[in-house]
């Protein structure tokens, strides 16, 4: 018999069951709730979800071979997902806060060689093992608010063998920690400082060496292009994602963040991209197009909200159709966070998202953004046995009560790693 996990008397069980895709207009707002609902997991499978009754009667003599886990005064949901990350890294860029305050615009820092490009300079200087060191502290902070999936981007190499140590710490982060590390390459992250008056001899080297460099190793399973003015242009965001799903990655684009009208949005849901992030500047066409090519739009308010900028037009999107997921962007400039429950108090007051919108977007929805709708997401029978249990009454206090970690257990394959707040060992 497996190991059993039993998860008990929830206050409200947030299943987010029945849908069979990523979830659209009012589809967002269904959440699937069993109050005084229960959980079981064997072998890091949920086999059974539903009422307190029903589980006493499905575990029946078993019960006593269960680790028991009382979630009395508690909303249990999914392992929320964070499908968009640049969490592996070094160094830090603190000082842009203040460039920032002083009126100096994110894409000027980049055009000084700040940015991304400081970045990469830190993750070039660093060792592989300095690099896994770093990053599996940020994925511990990512686990204690609730985080038990997420993906995560190169981009801060730049030069073939730094873009495959990047990839190869977090393929190793995906093996040491409980999170699940979804690897995308991004080699067209930014144009580095030795091609910076030969963008396009930069594109050729993504093309011709970054990526099938990559696919031989088997390191990334998306592609991703920051398309944006003054980083890398539509006909180069095209080339490069053409040439990747060519060899089997799939796409996902960094669209419309920055200038308005600039066709990122149109290209993704032209391209057939599982994603579109960021979305900030993304023209009407662009969400219709969107809407109808069923490309989730990735929304990232923490970063608008730290860049000073106006948000995604997240009601738009919804009204639309389009799925929306929700993620940090953790990353070292931009987004400096790893709070998932902090995203879903932005999204909220920043977006006009509801507190039923925001538990899909960073759960169903953000699975599906990165492939993963099938196996996560939601506490289905079948699904990985990955829960949170939040120490609210109900699921609208989640975003409530903003700035607060309202984490007390998460659980990871069925297996306790966080208890009480804290990492549990092993």
């Amino acid at each position: 018999m497996g190991q059993i996990t039993y998860v008990k008397s929830a206050s409200q069980l947030i299943c987010m069951d029945g849908e069979g895709g990523p979830r659209t207009g009012r589809g967002m707002s269904r959440l699937g709730i069993i109050a005084s609902g229960s959980v079981v997991i064997e072998d890091g499978i949920i086999v059974f979800a539903g009422s307190d009754a029903l589980a006493e009667q499905y575990l029946s003599r078993r019960q006593s071979e269960a680790e028991i886990v009382d979630a009395r005064g508690k909303v249990v949901t999914p392992g929320l997902v964070d499908p968009h990350t640049h969490a592996i890294f070094a160094g830090s860029r603190e000082n842009e806060l203040e460039l920032r305050l002083q009126g100096v615009k994110y894409i000027d820092i980049l055009k000084r060689g700040g940015g991304i490009l400081n970045t990469a300079r830190s993750t070039r200087e660093a060792a592989e093992e300095e690099l896994v060191r770093q990053s599996r502290l940020r994925l511990d902070r990512f686990l204690l608010h609730g985080v038990t999936t997420i993906e995560a981007k190169s981009g801060y190499g730049l030069t073939v063998q730094d873009e495959l140590k990047q990839l190869r710490a977090a393929r190793a982060l995906n093996e040491l920690h409980p999170i699940d590390v979804v690897p995308t390459f991004m080699g067209a992250h930014a144009v580095p400082e030795e091609y910076r008056n030969n963008p396009e001899g930069y594109v050729d080297l993504v093309v011709n060496e970054m990526l099938p460099a990559v696919a031989e190793y088997g390191l990334a399973e998306y592609c991703d292009v920051f398309c944006e003015q003054g980083v890398f242009n539509t006909a180069q965001s095209r080339r490069i994602l053409e040439a990747a799903g060519g060899l089997g990655f799939k796409l996902k684009l960094h669209a419309d963040e920055i200038a308005e009208g600039f066709g990122g949005a149109e290209l993704a849901a032209e391209l057939g991209a599982v994603s579109a992030e960021h979305l900030l500047k993304a023209s009407a066409e662009g969400v219709q197009a969107l809407a109808k090519s069923g490309t989730v739009a990735v929304l990232l308010p923490g970063t608008a909200l730290f860049l000073m900028e106006r948000p995604a037009a997240a009601r738009s999107m919804i009204e639309a159709g389009v799925p929306v997921a929700l993620s940090t962007d953790c990353n070292p400039g931009s987004s400096p966070t790893v709070s998932m429950p902090f995203i879903l108090s932005a999204a909220c007051l920043t977006m006009r998202m509801t507190p039923a919108e925001v538990l899909t977007a960073s759960t169903i929805n953000a699975a599906y953004a990165i492939g993963r709708g099938e196996k996560i997401g939601s506490i289905e029978i079948g699904k990985q046995g990955d829960l949170v249990l939040f120490d609210a009454d109900n699921y609208r206090q989640l975003p409530y009560y903003y700035g607060m970690n309202l984490v007390h257990t998460v659980i990871k394959k069925g297996r306790v790693v966080v208890k009480g707040g804290v990492l549990v060992d092993g």
